[in-house]
């Protein structure tokens, strides 16, 4: 069986610029499935505007089309911060001979050595950094050591190993943002076209981003 893509996020909203990329990957990569993983305490920024159940919903909805893309909420039900260490070590449990693949931005990349026991990530399972054409990785520092002991261009070499690769892959990058649509919704506009009219339809019954839900209370 393919390697499984694990795609974290806060989804807060999802749109078709995370399709896409998984979408792009999960062909490129000969991925068995892609789990979506909305976040339940973001460890690197402000906590989600949509409830936990409110973005697995949408979540849910966006991929519902989808049979090699999975909404998982192993994040949701977690106490605590969201780490990508604690989700990787939890699916490594279930799929013990499995090939993982975390699927990351070249911005979340370039700020890796952040992460919360970041150097245990490829022990756990290999780096797939989605990125828009024309940006470098960099090849100096703590990265670009990383990368030169670490990085493939072989697609194989994500199939025959478990885990310990990093791989950069070029992806159509939709101009699309989470927070601008937050903001287009919260001032009574409509993101049809920009995510998936399930999704959409999530947003409009739940008034997540415009405080309906909380007036109606």
């Amino acid at each position: 069986m393919g390697p499984i893509g694990v795609f974290g996020g806060t989804f807060d909203p999802i749109h078709y610029g995370h399709l896409r990329t998984a979408h792009e990957l999960h062909r490129a990569l000969r991925l068995s499935e892609v789990r979506f993983l909305p976040c339940g305490l973001p460890p690197h920024r402000e906590p989600a505007v949509a409830s936990g159940e409110q973005r697995l919903a949408m979540v849910r909805a966006a991929t519902a089309g989808e049979p090699e893309f999975i909404a998982d909420d192993r994040e949701l039900r977690r106490d605590g911060p969201s780490y990508s260490v604690d989700t990787l070590l939890a699916l490594r449990a279930e799929y013990p001979h499995r090939s993982l693949c975390l699927m990351v931005g070249m911005d979340a990349y370039l700020g890796l050595p952040k992460w919360y026991q970041w150097r245990q990530l490829l022990q756990l399972a290999h780096l797939v950094v989605a990125h828009r054409p024309g940006w470098v990785a960099p090849d100096t520092g703590p990265l670009g050591e990383l990368l030169a002991d670490r990085g493939t261009k072989e697609i194989i070499r994500l199939h025959d190993a478990r885990a310990g690769r990093i791989f950069i892959h070029a992806v159509t990058q939709l101009e699309i943002s989470s927070s601008a649509l937050r903001d287009m919704i919260a001032q009574g506009d409509d993101p049809r076209y920009l995510v998936p009219d399930a999704a959409r339809e999530v947003i409009m019954e739940t008034g997540c981003y415009t405080g309906a839900e909380q007036e109606s209370v």
